[in-house]
């Protein structure tokens, strides 16, 4: 894989965002501060995927760069209406990044360097990584069924990953061109972990510290964490089976 990124290379934060009225433009500001005092500098594009509060005021208010869409599309697809636009935009990395006030715009630099130095395609931000200074860690369930998740990738693809439904994730130009036609609509997370592994990509974790939700709710609700958990662990094995 060739290297040589430098910070000239044109990057891009994508924010899906549903019914994130209370924490979107916080996390925006943050996203303007860092480019205040790095050299790198950040793209930005909102995904309003279909909100039905005033997310999408507070964007034309503010003038936050956005993409609105009629319809909910879900995590998937409006982390791939992104993906498109950075496609369509010739961006050189993408950064999928949460608008609720999880995820901290400092490890940006961390999450980006391996791929700058040719040593990664995808990049996640794992809570659960030596370095990591991460207090927030999810409710006790989810993390057994992070691990669960973590088992079923690391036999079907023999990487061990730790971290794998986190959304904090950066990836290079070759993935964001695959991603940008080919993305899953539901657990997009471990299942297009688990593809680009099974078509020989490099994934690197990077210890980042996230935080409690700020506003909103989550997209998992307790009530669908079993059917949650058979359908990616069944997805996982489809692509291991049937995948080259």
């Amino acid at each position: 894989m060739d290297g040589g990124y430098t910070m000239e290379e044109k990057v891009l934060i994508i924010i899906p965002a549903y019914n994130e009225e209370e924490s979107i433009l916080n996390t925006y500001k943050t996203i303007l501060e860092y480019n205040q005092t790095h050299t790198r500098q950040l793209s930005t594009i909102v995904i309003n995927d279909g909100s039905k509060d005033k997310t999408e005021q507070i964007l034309i208010e503010n003038k936050i760069p956005h993409i609105q869409l009629i319809h909910n599309l879900g995590i998937g697809g409006a982390v791939q209406t992104g993906y498109k636009y950075a496609y369509e935009n010739d961006f050189d990395i993408a950064i999928q990044f949460d608008g609720d006030g999880q995820h901290d715009i400092t490890f940006v630099d961390a999450l980006v360097a391996p791929i700058e130095n040719g040593n990664a395609n995808m990049t996640i931000g794992s809570r659960f990584v030596e370095g990591s200074t991460s207090e927030f860690k999810s409710t006790k369930a989810r993390q057994m069924g992070i691990r669960m998740i973590s088992g079923f990738i690391k036999f079907f693809t023999k990487v061990k990953l730790y971290d794998v439904t986190s959304g904090f994730r950066a990836i290079d130009k070759s993935l964001i061109k695959e991603f940008s036609m080919n993305y899953p609509t539901e657990y997009p997370e471990p299942i297009s972990t688990t593809r680009v592994l099974k078509h020989g990509k490099k994934v690197a974790e990077v210890p980042v510290k996230m935080n409690e939700r700020q506003g909103g709710t989550s997209s998992i609700h307790s009530w669908k964490n079993a059917y949650y958990m058979i359908n990616v662990l069944m997805s996982i094995i489809n692509i291991g089976i049937w995948r080259d």
